[in-house]
């Protein structure tokens, strides 16, 4: 019994993998992906799931040419963003652990094993590819690199390459992260408010040979934008009373100090109405007022978060699993 427990292979070959893949025109590029996760994952036991999101080539009909068993293909009703994606193929997801990666060959499939390794042996929630070689232009790393700094700073989760789509997690760990929007780029901070055990590993990166990159330069406000909602997340998010009361009761103190200042003027005979003065503390306090309120809105609006059922961000048009004919 000793040996069987202690061995390796053994234990990395009961575990159960549940590879999802985002993809949104990528029809040049999934049979090869898939040919590669089949390649180096014949240890496993395993699940692909590709969760299309509202392509509009044939990259659903390339799936289904495969009519590979292993493929559980997931249609969204429209192009949702990759964050719905990838929660409706975590939500569909059977596997201990659950792969992210891309639909467009730059993540390796030959990366996994060596990653669900680490997190299954030193039982991390979580382990995160690092890009170190990464073959995108400077349009792209640069910002990435800018990006990941102030993430880093702003809340504490030590993630090099946020970026990167490749990660291995619990299962239980991915399907309590919450993705909306697009905080998919967040996923580690997610796992880190979470409570979850993060290690990170360097990882190969090709070039996209086919398709063409999602990305713009829109993407790096977007970025800045989420961001600001994760600090939110990690400081505020049970309580939000707070942020948002502490502003609130701030102003109001300050209009009062203005207003009883000018009140005293008032009483010394001095005439000031329309005075710029006067307006700002007027202002103020009714700007405390309302953050006051607005705090406890938001503490209303948390516990209906946390205490009614959430409903998904995504609809799902179809799904198809396949069996290969013998």
């Amino acid at each position: 019994m000793s040996a069987v427990r202690h061995c390796p292979k053994r234990r990395h070959m009961s575990t159960k993998l549940s590879v999802v893949i985002s993809v949104f025109n990528e029809a040049d590029n999934v049979a090869l992906l898939i040919s590669k996760i089949h390649e180096n994952l014949m240890d496993f036991e395993y699940e692909i799931i590709i969760v299309d999101d509202g392509s509009y080539d044939h990259t659903v009909s390339e799936i289904r040419s495969l009519n590979d068993e292993k493929v559980h293909l997931i249609e969204l009703q429209k192009n949702y963003g990759q964050s719905s994606a990838l929660a409706a193929g975590i939500d569909y997801a059977t596997g201990d652990y659950v792969v992210t990666m891309d639909g467009d060959l730059q993540n390796d499939p030959a990366d996994i094993p060596a990653m669900v390794k680490k997190a299954v042996d030193e039982d991390w929630d979580l382990v995160a590819g690092i890009r170190k070689h990464r073959k995108d232009n400077w349009l792209r790393k640069i910002p990435s690199k800018i990006a990941n700094a102030i993430i880093r700073r702003s809340t504490g989760v030590r993630i090099a390459d946020n970026g990167c789509a490749l990660k291995v997690f619990k299962a239980q760990l991915a399907k309590n992260i919450g993705l909306y929007g697009e905080l998919h780029r967040f996923i580690s901070v997610l796992a880190a408010f979470e409570g979850g055990r993060i290690t990170q590993m360097e990882v190969t990166h090709h070039p996209r040979i086919y398709g063409n990159s999602k990305y713009g330069f829109r993407r790096t406000f977007k970025v800045i934008s989420d961001l600001l909602l994760m600090i939110f997340f990690r400081k505020y998010m049970q309580r939000p009373m707070h942020l948002f009361g502490s502003l609130g009761i701030l102003a109001f103190v300050a209009g009062a100090v203005i207003n009883l200042y000018l009140l005293a003027l008032k009483i010394g005979g001095q005439d000031l109405w329309g005075k710029p003065l006067l307006l700002l503390g007027i202002m103020l306090l009714i700007g405390g007022i309302q953050l006051v309120t607005i705090g406890i809105m938001a503490e209303f609006l948390m516990r209906t978060y946390y205490e009614s059922q959430q409903k998904k961000p995504y609809r799902v048009r179809n799904v198809t699993t396949f069996h290969e004919e013998k």
